[in-house]
This record gives structure tokens, sequence and C-alpha cells, in this order.
């Protein structure tokens, strides 16, 4: 049943009788300003995200993610760091306003005010301009927030010997790994004087490096122990010289062993 002029009784609706293609509307009018979604804008969008992500890419191919040992809860001496995201908040709780009795300021509060200021920067910059000297809240926080995370965490990575934390704990694949005799006489020793800075399976720590494969005769692993090298300190060993030589024995019996 037809009533009014061009349309079409269904029902309990009115639709219109002719249809009409879904023409993208135009912009013309607002040259540079505003574009169609679909399909220029999404185009940019897609083309941007296709570099960032053919860049990251590379980027990790060329600088892998650094690999360490196995966890070991009985090394004392090694210093666990968050990844490097993360680096900022971990310098930040090295201050004394955000660490000890206030350490819940620097893990809650402060995070805390400073991603709600961003958050909130929108709704208490609300001038219609788009440039930034238009927008000097918003851009101000943003300036402010930029400057500290890229201040905490060059601070908190100054401070790591990367290259020898790398090499102190790299992981030892299971097919490398030696077999410790805790049977030997030389492991008490070693116990008692080396398990501190080199952990209990000689796979070294972030206070002392690896002892498993290292290519040093005995006579060079019995100075070492006594006179030090590099940052270890002389003096380091106590024990009598029949001690020392058990000591030098073990090393060089696992090293052979691993070496095989």
């Amino acid at each position: 049943m037809h009533k009014g002029k061009g349309m079409k009784f269904v029902g309990d609706s009115r639709i219109t009788a002719d249809r009409k293609p879904n023409v993208p509307k135009d912009y013309s009018e607002y040259p540079g300003r505003t574009e169609a979604f679909w399909p220029n804008f999404l185009l940019k969008e897609w083309l941007v995200g296709a570099v960032f992500l053919v860049g990251f890419l590379c980027l990790t191919l060329a600088h892998p993610s650094p690999l360490e040992g196995m966890a070991d809860p009985t090394n004392a001496s090694y210093i666990p760091l968050p990844d490097w995201y993360f680096l900022f908040l971990y310098e930040l709780l090295k201050y004394e306003f955000a660490s000890g009795d206030y350490t819940l300021m620097g893990i809650l509060v402060l995070p805390g005010i400073a991603f709600g200021a961003l958050l909130l920067a929108p709704f208490l910059d609300k001038g219609p301009g788009r440039r930034p000297h238009q927008r000097p809240i918003s851009v101000g926080m943003m300036l402010l927030a930029l400057a500290s995370v890229i201040w905490l965490t060059y601070e908190s990575a100054a401070n790591v010997d990367w290259e020898s934390r790398a090499e102190t704990n790299k992981p030892v694949p299971p097919g490398e790994q030696a077999e410790i005799d805790t049977e030997d006489p030389g492991y008490a020793v070693y116990e008692n004087s080396c398990l501190s800075c080199h952990g209990d399976n000689l796979q070294g720590g972030a206070a002392g490096p690896s002892l498993i494969g290292i290519d040093k005769s005995a006579e060079e692993i019995a100075t070492i122990a006594t006179e030090g090298i590099n940052s270890m300190p002389p003096d380091q060993f106590t024990g009598t010289d029949e001690e020392l030589q058990q000591l030098v024995d073990f090393i060089v019996s696992v090293n052979e062993e691993s070496g095989e």
C-alpha cells in the first residue's frame, strides 16, 4: 500500500522508496583540515604502523634481547633489574622521599599523581586550538612527564655495567653444564671462600664471573685466588696451602669435565 509521495507502508514503519548509494561526504570545503576516515585516514594509519613494525623488527634482529642464566635463589649477590620501560620507577625508589618509610609514596602516590595528571590534561585544557602553543597545559604536562621519564631512565642505566653484567650472567646450555661433585674436598673449600660471588655451581653471579669454561692453568687459578684480578680484591682466600691446592684441583677438574 502506498501512502505519501515516495513512501511505502511496511507494517507500522515508513521507509523511503528511493535507495541512494553510500557516497562519502565531500570535504573539499575544508582543505587540509579533515578527510574521510575510509579509506584516506585509515590507509595513512596502516602505512605509519607498517613502518614502525618493520623498524621494530629490524631493531630486534640487530640487538637481540640479552638472556641471563637461570634464577638462583641462593645467590644473594645477584641484583635484579626491571625491564627498561620500568627503569624510571626503579630509579625513583632510590630517592629518600620515595623509599624506606616512604615507599608507598614512591610506588603509589607519585606515579598515581603523574598518570592521573596526564589523564586529566585533555579536560583541563579545553581550548579549540590544536597547535602546541594553543594548548599550554596539556603540552606542558606532556613535556614534564617525558623529561622526567628520560632523566630517571638515564640515571638508572648509567650506573649499570651492562656488558659485564651480561658476561657474568650468561646462560649455560644444558649440554654444557658441568656436574659438580659436592663430595669433593675442594668443594667444601670453594663453598667457604668463593660460593657467595661465583654461585653454588660455579655459574657466576653479579659479583663474580663464571668459573666454568675458563682457559687458565692451575698456577694462574691459585694466583688469582690469593692475589685477586680486575675487580676481585686480593686476600679473598684465607685458607691453608693444602686447602688452596684442593680448591685449584676442584676448579680444574670441573673445567676438564665441561670441556669433554
